[in-house]
């Protein structure tokens, strides 16, 4: 256990000392003397964003609920409490024990954004534990991860240990349990981990090699010990209903991205969008009923004390009983002011009668998602939006009161072109254009319209992982073209860093040589790089000359149909042949309908829309 009266001199110095003590409201403090296997999971960002996460809080839960198991958390520290502990020599701790990092079993991360990944060794520097797995014997904790980017474990192979691929809820309690015998038989982690293989959707990156052609893309991946799986298949949750959901969650004292009750609607999605790397790997799509969403919002609001509900999936307005399920919600909670939210709402008539009902308590931000400024591009990633979507929604959303709206665009797309682009500007230009032309009566409001534009950035399991991503200067050509063209001071537009996007594909589309280049740049000062006031792109392009890495080579390269990816080995339930289908079919413009009109023959064998539709 660390030095408290160190951890209490240190907590009168920074700036928000809620971030470092723990005691929310349903967390647990378990006796770790008295449990067999105890894991320290970390969200690799600062509290506030890592509490917001579902994922923390079921993981979080589902572990505690068992008796001989304990889950603590860990959170990157902010800046001023990192050079307060490293001031003091204080190693990084739990929350809830205040127990050294590097004495646990196991240290698990979820993988959630690629730019998180200099916080990972930063986490593991402040803890004391080497970064390389070669480097740490049994005395150091096992290191997981898992998360979408865990998709692509390679750039982070030699830093972990052992990588889940797929939905952890179940494969987590089997990594533990087998754990507990493991330790109770006095065995090796060589022991565990090759135990571990054994169960689907674990990689361990130390039993494979990979060699290289001359022109440094991958020839083959391959086995160092034959009873390890050539191929690891992902795991998923099959039935929602049946799974464990947690009855309540840690509540903070201080104020989190979302504070609110994150009901989670389904997982999956059938929509297609080709840029979506999570509608391809959270296939087949399967729903929670209304009567299981019903009974799980009873018991969070009762345990929580929130006054929103948050309808979270990957596209929410896809859930097949919405309209019915927002009824029931507000006809149950209205009296009590329970607010409901949507992430972004679907731009059709359907997402409009939901609307009506969500808006009945307050009216939350208008989030709209077209994604491209022009109806050929939008084909190109199969969005299935016009613009006669768009206008029908804000014309509503004018009628009913709303005056702001965000629209979410993405630049650097597949085939896009200059004229592609200015449609943002545009599409912003039509919202603002539908609200003042009305009758001066109907005008209410301060009105705003917020396009927000994103660097394109291809990842692996998508139709796109073959397309090339556009150099920082024709992002910044492009972002330039649509800032100078907007002069209306109604008119919003953000725009994210092309520096940061760039960085973030070489480690999307990376493999296990990228190892050192993270190292290098995390020695050079680089930390909580998806905040874009410590983002540093001068001491990347350090690293990446220092550990010779070509950046292009990975970023913006275009790929050969058949070149081997370093994901290969992952089995995502999706054919590689369908994404060659879908990447062909955007390159000429066509598109895909949704999966619920009928099977589009993706590769999932035990999807329920092919039951409905075959």
């Amino acid at each position: 256990m660390i030095n408290k009266l160190k951890l209490d001199k240190i907590l009168m110095k920074v700036e928000k000392p809620a971030r470092y003590i723990g005691m929310e409201k349903n967390s647990y403090k378990k006796d770790l003397n008295k449990v067999s296997v105890k894991i320290a999971f970390s969200f690799p960002d600062v509290y506030e964003v890592g509490m917001s996460h579902l994922g923390l809080q079921i993981i979080y839960n589902l572990i505690n609920n068992e008796e001989n198991y304990a889950c603590e958390r860990v959170f990157a520290p902010w800046v001023d409490m990192e050079e307060e502990m490293r001031k003091e020599g204080l190693p990084l701790y739990t929350l809830e024990s205040k127990e050294e990092v590097k004495n646990f079993d196991l240290l698990a991360f979820t993988l959630q954004y690629e730019m998180s990944y200099t916080n990972i060794l930063n986490i593991l520097n402040l803890s004391h534990i080497p970064f390389k797995s070669k480097d740490r014997d049994d005395k150091y904790p096992i290191l997981i991860a898992g998360g979408p980017c865990a998709y692509n474990p390679e750039p982070l192979a030699e830093i972990f240990d052992l990588f889940v691929i797929g939905e952890g809820e179940e494969i987590i309690l089997e990594l533990l349990k087998l754990y507990e015998e493991v330790k109770k038989g006095s065995l090796s982690k060589e022991s565990f981990l090759l135990e571990a293989t054994k169960i689907s959707g674990v990689y361990v990156p130390k039993f494979y090699d990979v060699s290289y052609n001359e022109d440094g893309t991958i020839k083959e991946m391959y086995r160092l010990i034959d009873s390890v799986p050539n191929t690891v298949i992902k795991r998923y949750i099959k039935d929602l209903n049946s799974m464990y959901t947690p009855d309540k969650l840690l509540v903070p004292y201080i104020d989190t991205v979302h504070d609110r009750i994150a009901l989670e609607l389904f997982r999956g999605c059938t929509r297609g969008c080709r840029f979506c790397q999570a509608g391809i790997i959270y296939r087949p799509i399967r729903e929670k009923s209304i009567d299981n969403l019903m009974e799980i919002v009873e018991m969070l609001i009762n345990n929580t004390g929130y006054d929103t509900v948050s309808l979270m999936s990957l596209s929410s307005c896809d859930y097949s009983q919405l309209l019915l399920l927002t009824k029931e919600l507000m006809e149950k909670y209205e009296d009590r002011n329970i607010a409901l939210s949507l992430p972004s709402l679907r731009l059709d008539s359907f997402s409009i009668e939901v609307l009506k009902e969500i808006e009945k308590v307050k009216k939350s931000g208008l989030t709209f998602a077209p994604e491209a400024g022009s109806q050929r591009l939008r084909d190109v990633i199969n969005k299935g939006v016009t613009e006669d979507d768009i206008v029908n929604a804000v014309t509503y959303a004018f009628k009913e009161g709303w005056s702001r709206v965000k629209l979410y665009f993405m630049i650097g797309l597949p085939t896009e072109t200059d004229e592609d682009v200015m449609g943002i500007k545009d599409i912003a230009y039509l919202v603002k254009d539908i609200f003042f032309n009305r009758p001066n009566e109907e005008i209410k409001g301060n009105f705003k319209v917020t396009a927000s534009a994103s660097c394109f950035v291809p990842k692996p399991f998508t139709p796109f992982q073959w397309y090339g991503q556009d150099t920082i200067n024709e992002f910044m050509r492009k972002i330039s073209m649509v800032r100078n063209s907007i002069k209306d001071r109604k008119v919003v537009f953000n725009y994210h860093d092309a520096d940061l996007s760039y960085i973030e594909a070489i480690f999307a589309r990376g493999d296990r040589r990228l190892s050192e280049l993270l190292i290098k740049a995390w020695e050079k000062g680089c930390k909580f790089d998806g905040w874009s006031e410590f983002f540093k792109y001068d001491l990347w392009l350090e690293a990446l000359e220092e550990s010779h890495v070509d950046g292009e080579f990975y970023a913006n390269r275009y790929r050969e149909l058949d070149e081997v990816f370093p994901w290969d080995f992952i089995d995502s339930g999706v054919s590689k042949e369908f994404l060659i289908r879908e990447y062909k079919k955007a390159i000429h413009g066509k598109t895909t309908d949704d999966c619920r009109n009928g099977c589009r023959a993706c590769g999932i064998t035990n999807c329920s829309m092919r039951g409905v539709y075959n």
